[in-house]
């Protein structure tokens, strides 16, 4: 896998949504730290997040990268990760990918996810999520709205045993009354 990075969020602290305000806070610490100091942080905040034992290598508004360890808890009957683990992990960094632009006053939500199983897996993996210049001005902007997030899931010999298709959508907090 790449080496993990934490990034810092691209607006400043006074722009910034929630969760960019709560990753800028571990700045400071080394960077071989950061990766598990988050990935502690995000999986108190999504307990099946921690549970499953995801790590954010890399998180920025841009880009979140996530893996998962191919390990027993996660595992299937024939000793690679569980279908339902590769969900998780796609649907975890297309989430975050989200979440970190997403303004206070909005809901996000996963409106559907379709994935193709198209090989088995081998060993550990990865997710790259990734939204464009456009996408993140619509969910800056758009009061409601709706996404689909690019990921690219590989294992560890380099191939992708999924593909999948996360739309995400957001929703104002609170709904006005009438």
């Amino acid at each position: 896998m790449t080496e993990s990075a934490v990034h810092s969020p691209r607006t400043s602290p006074a722009k910034a949504n929630a969760l960019q305000k709560q990753l800028a806070k571990f700045q400071g610490l080394p960077a071989a730290m950061r990766p598990g100091v988050v990935s502690f942080l995000l999986g108190q905040v999504v307990p099946m997040v921690g549970a499953a034992g995801l790590r954010f290598d890399e998180v920025t508004p841009q880009r979140v990268v996530v893996s998962i360890r191919n390990r027993r808890r996660v595992q299937n009957h024939i000793k690679g990760l569980h279908a339902a683990a590769m969900a998780l992990l796609a649907e975890t960094a297309t989430g975050f990918c989200v979440g970190m632009n997403l303004p206070d006053d909005k809901l996000p939500l996963i409106k559907s996810m379709h994935i193709d199983y198209l090989r088995r897996a081998q060993g550990d993996m990865q997710a790259v999520a990734h939204l464009t210049a456009d996408q993140i001005q619509q969910i800056l902007t758009l009061e409601k709205g709706e996404v689909t997030v690019a990921v690219q899931i590989k294992d560890s010999s380099g191939q992708a045993p999924i593909d999948a298709q996360m739309v995400w959508a957001w929703v104002p907090k609170s709904r006005k009354p009438g």
